[in-house]
């Protein structure tokens, strides 16, 4: 019997093929199929919002070769991704395939791993179309929004804009953050502290705290901390109040799709697209070898905003916390997180998929970006399943001379969940002074004061991490969209990167000013965290399609009606960044602009000015260089018999005919690594792509066809014979046969 899995990405058919043998034939479908037209709306609306969907360009030759052996398996599992957007997709593979309902099944895989995978073709289903029309409305209300209001974008601001239904939030949030800042008056205020010490030399750190020990006073002048100052000058510390008490400190839950972003930028200033791509990774399938079982995936689904923990996986977190750190530091009721009401509880929480695979483990094995994810990830779910740690904390009330300060100090009782390494950035216990015994009515000795003056500072600037955040509160938005949603507004340069933080441009200003004045309801953020939850409430079988989507249609036209009429007959301008640069043509000062390839500077004189002066990164000006001029060589062109000569180029040096354009025959300049090629005995060469990418290939081609990405050594595989390249790290060789897996430290 032949079966025939169909899968959405590439990276996964080698993977979940190991995984279950001879009998099943695994594909990929690369993605969605079918979509919305890109040149009309797709959507009828008089039919009741029936979507028109048509096969995505370039997918022609994938289906047919889907059909093809659809056609020639006996049973077909459409094993797409298991979410919303993956059941969508089984669906779309269902109509655009023309599949057999009695043959073909859905199956889902919450981690690509052995058991996970046979487990989940022994538990078919049928398509989920709740599911499939949650994702369905979401789509449809998201081209509504952007073809509708797109057009009201182009005539008040200019051509080419266009705006979402979430993304406009999104854009707002953070220009709303920029005014917040801008806007912000610094105030000033004081503190005192105090360093004070014990008959037996302990130090104490104190803080002024007020005229009493129940009420805080604020120190707002210079004048009047001095006048605390010599209020207490010659007085006596005495301790007034002493408290011991021991406190709990809980572990985090495991990571969502929010949290692990919010981390990954915390922690190593990952973007969220970049966190996402790399969880895809360790989630999909990464070589391990024999060693470590060959191909597998590393952790759960990564999709997800649920906290829940399947029954076995926890209990192999148990085993693993007691073997590895005793029993002492397991609780002694297994730890359950409750998962928010707005939660699709499908999947469980990001946690790897073996307690075995311990990342000390795979070190060498995985990435340096794909390493730290994956620790992150094992940390977080290893202590989210320990116990407690217990603090004991010493409160001191200090007075003198009618002034109160107060103090308070730590030690570790019992380490729990901190004891796993990285989970917690706690200072170094043996620099941190020990609690001493201090009691009622001690006098401390003074061994230094000082007033501070401080200024109130203005809320930070958001960045991806801390946006994740505040969407995930507000409701806006899904686990799955963060990263596209963050992506689109910086593309659409609305928002910029300023190295970690997220600023709004002038663009994107002007767009949410015109946003908010002409359509308040729809850039609000509870009515957009409103629509997700009627989004939701499809999938759940509370609300249909047509429902959801027309009470939406209705309100929205209503108002994009109101929006036209009063729309200026001009357009808005929009405001332009002036810089200190003067133009080297005509004098005047250049303005900052934006373009499809990021900021450049222009004369503010244009159009009578053009010239133009390209900006790096950091916003540096890019020296123009002269262009070189071609050196004679005693090369003659292979086709046109010609003399070449050497030019120098965007991506370095070549040799090209000198009869161009109309011989264009180019050469790369000889860089020989000084190993054969393996299959014609010439120098393999050192070369540069068209991207700026390096690569290696054979002095031959194109008449010898070797290349590889990864650089070629001069030994041999001892199990198949082929050539051996060094790891990208270059710590390690292995074979450049895909087919065989050796690989030498």
């Amino acid at each position: 019997m032949s079966n025939l899995v169909i899968i959405e990405s590439p990276g996964k058919v080698k993977t979940i093929k190991s995984c279950l043998g001879k009998n099943y034939d695994v594909i990929a479908s690369v993605g969605h199929v079918r979509d919305l037209p890109k040149s009309s709306l797709g959507i009828d609306v008089n039919k009741d919002f029936e979507p028109k969907y048509v096969v995505i360009q370039g997918k022609t030759k994938v289906i047919n070769e889907l059909k093809q052996k659809a056609n020639e398996a006996d049973r077909v599992f459409l094993a797409t991704d298991p979410d919303r957007e993956g059941e969508a997709i089984s669906w779309h593979l269902s109509k655009v395939l023309e599949l057999d309902e009695d043959k073909t099944d859905r199956v889902t895989f919450n981690e690509i791993t052995k058991t996970a995978v046979q487990k989940g073709i022994e538990s078919p289903r049928k398509i989920d179309m709740d599911l499939v029309n949650s994702q369905q409305a979401r789509r449809v209300l998201d081209r509504l929004v952007g073809y509708k209001l797109s057009p009201f974008l182009w005539k008040t601001i200019k051509s080419g804009l266009s705006a979402g239904r979430v993304q406009s939030v999104a854009a707002r949030i953070i220009v709303e953050r920029e005014e917040e800042i801008q806007a912000f008056k610094p105030e000033e205020y004081w503190t005192i502290d105090a360093v004070l010490s014990t008959s037996k030399r302990a130090i104490v750190n104190a803080k002024y705290y007020g005229n009493s020990v129940d009420k805080k006073t604020e120190i707002k002048s210079k004048e009047e901390a001095q006048a605390i100052l010599d209020a207490i000058e010659g007085g006596q510390f005495v301790v007034v109040g002493s408290t011991k008490e021991k406190k709990q400190k809980a572990p985090q839950p495991p990571f969502t799709t929010s949290t692990m972003q919010q981390e990954a930028s915390r922690r190593y200033g990952f973007q969220t697209t970049r966190t996402m791509k790399i969880a895809q990774q360790l989630y999909e399938g990464v070589g391990l070898g024999k060693e470590f079982g060959g191909d597998h995936g590393i952790i759960t689904y990564m999709r997800t905003d649920s906290l829940r923990i399947a029954d076995e996986a926890a209990y192999a977190a148990k085993e693993y916390i007691e073997n590895t750190f005793g029993k002492e530091y397991y609780p002694s009721k297994r730890r359950v997180y409750k998962t928010k009401n707005s939660a699709q509880d499908a999947h469980e929480a990001i946690r790897p998929s073996d307690m075995n695979l311990n990342p000390e483990k795979l070190k060498g094995v995985l990435t340096s970006e794909q390493y730290k994810l994956y620790k992150l990830i094992w940390n977080r779910f290893i202590a989210s399943q320990m116990k407690n740690a217990e603090l004991e904390v010493l409160s001191l009330d200090i007075e003198c001379n009618g002034k109160f300060f107060k103090a308070s100090t730590y030690d570790v009782a019992f380490k729990g969940f901190t004891a796993v390494s990285g989970i917690e950035e706690e200072e170094d216990e043996e620099k941190r002074e020990k609690i001493p015994n201090i009691d009622k009515d001690e006098i401390l000795k003074l061994e230094s004061i000082a007033p501070k003056q401080n200024f109130t500072e203005p809320p930070p600037h958001f960045n991806e991490g801390s946006l994740v955040k505040f969407l995930e509160e507000k409701g806006i938005g899904r686990p799955s969209t963060y990263a596209t949603i963050i992506s689109t507004i910086i593309e659409r340069g609305y928002v910029e990167r300023d190295k970690k933080n997220l600023t709004s441009t002038p663009l994107g200003k002007t767009v949410v000013e015109v946003m908010k004045e002409n359509f308040p309801e729809y850039v609000d953020y509870k009515f957009t965290a409103d629509a997700e939850t009627k989004l939701d409430s499809i999938a759940q079988g509370e609300h249909t399609y047509n429902e959801v989507i027309s009470k939406f249609y209705d309100d929205f036209n209503k108002c994009l009606d109101k929006a036209n009429k009063n729309a200026p007959s001009k357009r808005i301008k929009i405001p332009v960044e002036e810089t200190d640069y003067v133009c080297d043509n005509c004098g005047r000062k250049m303005v900052i602009k934006h373009g499809p390839y990021g900021k450049f500077l222009a004369c503010s004189g244009y159009p009578e000015c053009k010239n133009t002066m390209q900006l790096d990164k950091n916003g540096n000006i890019i020296q123009k260089v002269e262009k070189a001029e071609p050196v004679p060589t005693d090369m003659i062109c292979d086709k046109c018999g010609k003399p070449m000569v050497l030019r120098t180029g965007k991506y370095g040096s070549f040799y090209a005919c000198t009869d161009y354009p109309k011989c264009k025959t180019t050469k790369p300049v000889p860089d020989p690594i000084g190993v054969p090629c393996p299959k014609c005995g010439r120098d393999i060469l050192k070369v540069k792509s068209k991207s700026g990418r390096i690569f290696f290939r054979c002095e031959g081609y194109p008449k010898c066809d070797f290349a590889s990405w990864n650089k070629p050594v001069d030994e041999k595989c001892p199990k198949c014979g082929s050539i051996l390249v060094e790891s990208k790290k270059g710590d390690s060789l292995y074979c450049s046969n895909p087919d065989c897996d050796y690989k030498k430290k």
